[in-house]
């Protein structure tokens, strides 16, 4: 599955636990009549995905949704979803400018003075 829109929160990695758990969360608004903020975490090796993005991106990320059962000290069995991010891609496209040679002055461009239209020529138009 797949979340796209614009990041509007990236937190810190959080480390839980004696195992050194990693988490790292984004929040992502939907654009559409009605957007939405989607919360999706990336965990351990995946938190490093984000360190490239920055607020304000338009990105899509491919996602798995997550889900537990959780059982309370009063016997009563809880269930806890959760949305896992497992790539994220930038949407917007690079400026091109930098790899296009810069425009010549307008005076590179100025008409001929000497031109003949009597002057044979074999262009086709």
């Amino acid at each position: 599955m797949e979340v796209q829109g614009r990041i509007k929160m990236i937190d810190e990695t959080k480390t839980y636990g004696n195992n050194g758990f990693r988490k790292r969360e984004v929040v992502v608004t939907t654009e559409e009549q009605y957007p939405q903020h989607i919360l999706v975490e990336f965990v351990q090796d995946k938190c490093d995905l984000l360190n490239n993005y920055s607020v304000g991106q338009m990105v899509k990320i491919s996602i798995n949704l997550r889900g537990r059962e959780w059982v309370n000290p009063q016997g009563e069995t809880k269930y806890f979803n959760s949305i896992q991010g497992w790539r994220i891609e930038n949407l917007q496209s690079e400026p091109a400018a930098d790899n296009m040679p810069p425009v010549p002055p307008m005076e590179a461009f100025e008409p001929a003075d000497d031109l003949n239209e009597e002057d044979h020529d074999d262009l086709p138009f």
